[in-house]
Order: structure tokens, then C-alpha cells, then sequence
């Protein structure tokens, strides 16, 4: 990500203007629809850009089309998460944003302060959304966001490659784990993948421990001075640094995305990835024969999952086309098009209309997840979690080239956040 220069502060200007581009031509190449090549501009064309990808979401909005032939579709797909905020914000500044986009943790407090989106609590169809998710969208009594499910993130892995390995039962601990992926690659074995252009899944759970340990309420009292990243966050860094310090996994990593690594399992060429449960449908798909399962992220003192309410559709405050915007989100959290969403993505779906019948190989996840037991810092930090996310990921990829130590990354999140306060 990172391209021969000195300065760190240039470095990361760098790597965020080559995601932004990145984004924006992969949002352009994979431009879809059946509208006019510019904007939503006719009376019968309304824009969206997903957050999912194509193969994700190409039967929903084929049954959209088909139930709405008047309508005009033009889709455009991002990539989460960085890339997908970035071009987002910057299209939302130029008022060129998608009459229908993405409300999601790292940028729900932008968008809902900024006004960038409808209130959706007064539509006949809010009632069919879960609690929890038109909670964690909302703010003063309005609902800016459809979510239609909640996700969880642990282990995947390929039961065939770590059983020549040895493998019985998931690991109860951190030590383990590495002892795993120590065993796997003795065989030959890539061990173990995750993306580095986000938070990783894992060290979200292992930070999700330690929030768990203090009751729940870590985030919210660093915000208010009664603890610090420092002293909640430089254990788990210690315990994921590891994976790179053991050469376990090459640092190399950091320069894949989710849908990369993805594509490297599917090939059985890494044993075990960290991602959520709303890759197993592609997976699946991709890889019919390959034996799969999920596992918790092993902790010192516990095992834990990553994950949240999944991100809602929102509509653009400006939409150009506002009515046939808000038929499109009112068909997306439909029975049809959550059935059909749950059945292409493997989907823990939450609306209130449709019950899912999950893959078993979500089995020790889904409780969890319908539990609430699990933890992303986007979704719980109170304020400023697109500016601490990006900070977030650029540190932890200077921490996997070595740049750096898990005691300066929890220290210069505290730096960061006592800017962002005025401090």
C-alpha cells in the first residue's frame, strides 16, 4: 500500500489517494445498469452504489428490475471499507453521491450529523427492521439506515488442509492459535490470511475481550478519560503482532484486500481466513467441495467473535430521483429481496418477516451473533470513527512491516483521539 517515501503523515496521504483512485475506477469499471451513461438525472433512474459486490447482489436487483420495469437502474460497486467511505464522501462533497448508498459503522456518525440522508422513520415499512439494527442507525428519534441483517466475523477454515495438520478442536487460546498456524505452515501450509485494508477481524475480537472484561463499556469510558487505548489495547496488539513477529503470516498481507484473500481461499491456498459470515455464500459458490467451518477468535481469556449490525441502505437527503430511491430500499428490506440476499450471501438476516435457515457452518456463530456477543470498535467508538479507522489501519500497517510496536500504535490512538477532541 505504501510506496517509497520517507515521511509516514505523506505516506498515508499517499495510500489514501491511491485508494480513493483505486475505488473510483473499479466503481467505474464495474458500472451496471440499464439508465443513461450520467447521472440520475431522468425521471425513471435511480442510482446505487453498493457496498456489496456484483455476484452478491446481481439477483436481487435482477428481481427489482423485474418487479419495476419502468424504473431505470444504474449500480455502481465499491470496495469496502476504506475505498467504499472515501468515494462515498468525496461524491456526497462534489453532490454527485447515488440517490441510494450505504450507512454503515465507520461513517454513520458523518452521515446522520451531516444530514447526507433521509429520515426513514416515518416509511410504512421501518417496523420490519430489527431493533437493534434501526438502533444502531439512529439518532435524535430518526432512522437513516435499512439494515436487513448483522454480521459475525471469526476463523474460517478449510477442515481438509488442517486436518493434515492435526487438527481436532478450534484452539481455546491465542497460544494455540499461533501453535496452528506454526503446524500448518511446517506442513507446507499457508496458514492464515486477513485483509489489512480494515480493522482485521481478529484483533477486533481480541479488543472485544477486553471490552467484555471491562463490562462493556471500554469505548465509551477512553472518551471520557478513564482509561486509554494504551492501557485497553496494547495486549491484544502484542497478541495479533505476533502473527507477523513468528512469520506466521507474511507482512505482504497488507497489501491484499477482503475480496483477494477471498479469491485465495476459495483456491485452497491458505488454510484459514479472518472474515465475516457474509462471505460463505460466494465462497460456497466459488468452492462446492471444499469441508468448511467457523471458528471463534481465541483470546488469554476466552474465545470472542467480531461483528456488528451489518450496514443499511440509506437515500441520499438529495436524491435526484427521491421516489423511486425510496422503492428501491423499500424492495431491499422486503421479504423477496432479504430471502434472496440470505440465500446468495449466507446472510444472519434480522427483518422481522422472514426467518433464515443458516449454513451449519455457521453453527457457533449464529448464537453469538443473535446474542449480541460480539464487538467492532467502528460501531461502538462514540465519535470520530472514520477518522479513527483510517488512523487505525494505516498504524497497523506500518505495525505488520515492522515499523512500529503495539505500545506506539496504542499510544498514537490516544494521540489521535485527543486531536480530534480539541485536546
Amino acid at each position: 500500500m505504501f510506496h517509497h517515501t520517507n515521511s509516514p503523515q505523506r505516506r498515508r496521504k499517499t495510500s489514501l489517494r491511491l485508494t480513493v483512485l483505486g475505488a473510483v475506477v473499479a466503481a467505474a469499471a464495474a458500472l451496471t445498469g440499464c439508465g443513461s451513461s450520467g447521472g440520475s438525472g431522468s425521471d425513471n433512474t435511480v442510482s446505487f452504489y453498493s457496498w456489496d459486490n456484483e455476484a452478491s447482489m446481481k439477483p436481487i436487483l435482477d428481481e427489482f428490475k423485474k418487479q419495476n420495469p419502468s424504473v431505470d437502474l444504474k449500480v455502481s460497486y465499491g470496495t469496502p471499507v476504506q475505498g467504499y467511505i472515501s468515494t462515498l464522501q468525496t461524491r456526497i462533497n462534489s453532490g454527485t453521491a447515488a440517490d441510494v448508498f450505504i450507512i454503515t459503522a465507520e461513517n454513520k456518525t458523518e452521515i446522520m450529523e451531516g444530514g447526507f440522508a433521509k429520515d426513514l422513520s416515518g416509511e410504512p415499512w421501518i417496523g420490519n427492521i430489527a431493533d437493534a439494527a434501526k438502533a444502531t442507525y439512529t439518532k435524535d428519534g430518526k432512522v437513516y439506515g435499512a439494515a436487513t441483517s448483522s454480521w459475525g466475523g471469526g476463523i474460517l477454515y478449510n477442515k481438509d488442509l488442517l486436518a493434515k495438520a492435526g487438527f481436532t478442536n478450534p484452539p481455546e487460546t491465542w497460544d494455540d492459535f499461533l501453535a496452528l498456524c506454526k503446524k500448518l505452515k511446517d506442513a507446507g501450509i499457508t496458514p492464515f490470511y486477513e485483509p489489512a485494508d480494515t480493522i482485521p477481524v481478529s484483533l477486533a475480537a481480541l479488543v472485544g475481550l477486553q471490552n467484555q472484561a471491562s463490562g462493556g463499556t471500554m469505548d465509551a469510558d477512553i472518551w471520557a478519560g478513564k482509561t486509554s487505548f494504551a492501557k485497553t489495547w496494547t495486549e491484544p496488539l502484542k497478541d495479533w503482532s505476533e502473527l507477523f513477529k513468528q512469520d506466521l503470516v507474511s507482512p505482504s498481507v497488507a497489501g491484499l484486500t477482503g475480496d483477494q484473500i477471498t479469491s485465495e481461499f476459495q483456491r485452497g491456498s491458505v488454510a484459514m481466513i479472518s472474515t465475516g459470515s457474509w462471505a460463505l455464500g460466494s465462497i460456497q459458490k466459488a468452492a462446492p467441495d471444499m469441508k468448511l467451518e467457523f471458528m471463534p477468535v481465541p483470546g488469554d481469556s476466552g474465545t470472542y467473535w467480531a461483528g456488528a449490525v451489518s450496514p443499511g441502505y440509506a437515500v441520499n437527503a438529495k436524491a435526484k430521483n427521491p421516489d423511486a430511491a425510496e422503492k428501491l430500499v423499500e424492495f431491499l428490506q422486503s421479504k423477496t429481496a432479504v430471502e434472496l440476499y440470505q440465500k446468495q450471501n449466507a446472510a444472519i438476516t434480522t427483518t422481522k418477516d422472514f426467518t433464515p435457515q443458516l449454513d451449519p457452518a455457521l453453527s457457533s456463530m449464529v448464537p453469538a451473533v443473535r446474542d449480541g456477543n460480539f464487538y467492532l470498535p467502528q460501531v461502538t467508538w462514540p465519535t470520530n470513527s472514520a477518522a479513527l479507522n483510517s488512523e487505525t489501519v494505516s498504524l497497523l500497517q506500518q505495525l505488520i512491516q515492522g515499523q512500529t510496536t503495539p505500545e506506539k500504535v496504542a499510544s498514537a490512538l490516544d494521540a489521535k483521539l485527543a486531536s480530534l477532541q480539541g485536546k
